[in-house]
């Protein structure tokens, strides 16, 4: 049997239009950060998100109001973290991951990979990616906080600044 009831196909149809344009004016509403790279406290949102919108759809026990609502609650929570987050160091720490350098001026800091579970065949990889051939040619490569990595080329001058926000 494909269904059961035709209504049940029409709620479903319904709920569907209606939660999806209540979730985009809400992400709409809260602000790029809801829709940047992810970190792992918006991963949580994210999924969160994605869960609540399929007990809108799927569930008869949950109304388009209550569904809003906690669309509504999670984007509103996220955005609370994110402001308390900017004007607390100590709470920026507890919410967020901290970037860390895996490779200074050409070598490979093991322990930081051990630590972070990150294999040289990983790091090369992203080296790769930025378009270098050899690891002498990098002055760092930096597991950033949305897990992805970024690579800076030597070459330049003087202190490299923009490495200071990262854990050694």
């Amino acid at each position: 049997m494909f269904f059961q009831d035709p209504m049940a196909l029409l709620r479903v149809v319904v709920m569907a239009v209606a939660a999806y344009v209540a979730l985009i004016l809400i992400l709409r509403f809260s602000g790029k950060r809801s829709l940047a790279k992810l970190n792992a406290f918006d991963l949580v949102v994210t999924v969160a998100l994605g869960s609540t919108l399929a007990t809108i759809l799927l569930s008869q026990q949950v109304t388009l109001s209550e569904g809003v609502l906690a669309f509504a609650m999670l984007a509103g929570l996220q955005w609370i973290v994110s402001r308390v987050s900017i004007a607390s160091p100590w709470f920026r720490k507890l919410v967020r991951a901290n970037p860390r350098l895996l490779v200074e001026h050409g070598r490979y800091r093991h322990g930081a990979m051990d630590e972070e579970r990150i294999t040289s065949d990983e790091v090369d990889e992203a080296i790769r990616n930025s378009g270098l051939g050899r690891i002498e040619q990098v002055a760092a490569v930096v597991l950033e906080t949305d897990g992805s990595m970024s690579v800076i080329a030597e070459g330049g001058e003087g202190e490299l600044t923009a490495l200071r926000s990262v854990a050694r």
